[in-house]
């Protein structure tokens, strides 16, 4: 029974630790350079969807208006 309560008490310490070990690495992790890389992907897939809806609109455009010979 002692070993158990010793093996409980010996968990829940590893576990605040770990708890406290996220915690603070996280607030040690400086926001801004996620929210940038954020930005950048974010300005990246739209460039792309952009590029992709072009695409598409000229392709639908030439099948409805064939080129003259």
């Amino acid at each position: 029974m002692r070993t158990m309560l010793v093996s409980l008490a010996v968990a829940v310490l590893v576990a605040l630790a770990l708890v406290v070990f996220v915690a603070r690495r996280d607030r040690a992790r400086s926001p801004s350079d996620e929210d940038s890389a954020a930005v950048r992907r974010a300005g990246a897939d739209q460039h792309r969807h952009d590029a992709q809806r072009q695409a598409a609109s000229g392709i639908a455009e030439r099948h409805r208006n064939p080129p003259s010979t």
